[in-house]
């Protein structure tokens, strides 16, 4: 019995010791990529030893690889047609790990091709391995430590591996340390042109207040070598730039410069459009400068002003409705109606019933602020007319006329 007694206590001592182990080995947390197939060193058939820095790939090892290579990479390709993703994959990382021996731009063109359709097949592990592999390379391309060393093509391609696989900062990186080169250089045509894709990248990440000033610059490029085409592309893009970040004063100036350049190429069918913009901008700035109303109301009548002589009614129609908001929040009330007046006119003049419709309602409820009330009902009954010829708002119309028409004037 005591024997019996002695075993149970025994085990009962293991296995609380044993659980006690189990409890404080915690299981390790899962990787969130396992290791990168493009590290694999496994030895493979169209590469049957390793080059290495000693011992590079041979003339006749290279012309006998690049082919195969090639064939693997259309291989991949038909895979994926084939509607089979994962095989094709698994191709073209055999074909990536065997890329590095032709040397870093080869490889980094190949990552490049590859980034971009994991991308678009929405392969989240691929594009890390890729990204992964595009850094070290960068890694040790940076450690050449003079100019005349860098490889351009190398950190060029670099940067636009990185925009396939959508890694912005990293792609800006690259182009920078280009820019920094060929500002050296003094290469006026390769600077314009890094320019230009490191401004894009700012501009399609929505970074506004670091593209301004690329354009700045490629603005200040093309006005010292009398490019007017490439001056007015900066400029729009300034505007558009200057417009998303608020930056009213800037946007004014840009604008500005664009209405001198079109009145000099007598193009004024642009002007209308650059006055409404304008006037916008100091009706904005007015409301801590108040003097500044003077010059929104002078761009808006002479955006109407330009689009009625260019036949354009749509545009000086809008010109209109902007400078009658501007009269009624400033209480010009007479002024208000007199632009409104005109307002029918011109979107008479557009074939616009509706426009003329909504201004004959604008007319009578500023008659009502008046307190002038035959004059409103007249033209409550024009709107009328015009809504039931369009079949829209008859009831509002209606109930306008019926309030007055009680009314004793």
């Amino acid at each position: 019995m005591l024997r019996r007694l002695i075993v149970i206590v025994t085990a009962a001592i293991l296995f609380s010791n044993s659980l006690t182990l189990a409890q404080t080995k915690k299981p390790k947390p899962p990787d969130k990529f396992p290791p990168s197939p493009l590290e694999i060193t496994t030895p493979d058939p169209l590469l049957p030893r390793l080059p290495n820095d000693k011992e590079p790939l041979t003339l006749q090892e290279r012309q006998n690889l690049e082919p195969a290579l090639d064939a693997l990479n259309q291989e991949a390709a038909a895979k994926l047609q084939a509607g089979e993703p994962v095989a094709a994959l698994e191709i073209w990382n055999r074909e990536l790990r065997l890329r590095r021996f032709l040397g870093s731009f080869a490889e980094v063109q190949a990552l490049s091709r590859v980034g971009a359709i994991a991308w678009n097949q929405n392969d989240a592990q691929e594009v890390q391995y890729i990204t992964q592999r595009l850094q070290a390379i960068q890694k040790q391309a940076q450690s050449q430590k003079t100019t005349a060393q860098i490889d351009l093509e190398l950190w060029r391609s670099l940067g636009q591996a990185y925009q396939n696989v959508r890694s912005p900062k990293l792609a800006l990186e690259a182009y920078d340390q280009v820019l920094l080169v060929v500002r050296q250089q003094q290469d006026t045509t390769a600077v314009v042109e890094t320019l230009k894709i490191i401004g894009e990248l700012h501009l399609s990440w929505f970074d506004y207040p670091k593209a301004a000033p690329i354009y700045e610059e490629l603005l200040s490029l093309a006005t010292s070598q009398g490019e007017r085409l490439n001056e007015v592309t900066y400029l729009q893009r300034l505007t558009y730039i200057y417009e998303q970040s608020q930056q009213l004063q800037q946007s004014l100036n840009v604008l500005n410069k664009l209405v001198e350049i079109y009145i000099n190429e007598n193009n004024l069918t642009e002007i209308p459009g650059l006055k409404l913009a304008i006037a916008s901008d100091y009706e904005s700035l007015a409301k801590k400068d108040p003097n500044l109303l003077l010059e929104a109301f002078k761009n808006y009548q002479e955006a109407y002003t330009t689009a009625w002589q260019l036949q354009e009614y749509v545009r000086a129609g809008e010109a209109l409705q902007k400078l009658i908001a501007l009269y009624r929040s400033q209480g010009q009330t007479d002024e208000a109606l007199q632009a409104s007046q005109i307002l029918v006119q011109t979107q008479a003049q557009a074939a616009n019933f509706y426009g003329m419709m909504q201004a004959y309602d604008q007319i009578g409820q500023l008659y009502l602020e008046r307190k002038e009330f035959p004059q409103a009902l007249t033209a409550f009954q024009k709107g009328l007319e015009l809504a039931q010829q369009l079949k829209h708002e008859e009831a509002y119309f209606t109930g306008q006329i019926k309030k007055l028409s009680k009314a004793n004037f």
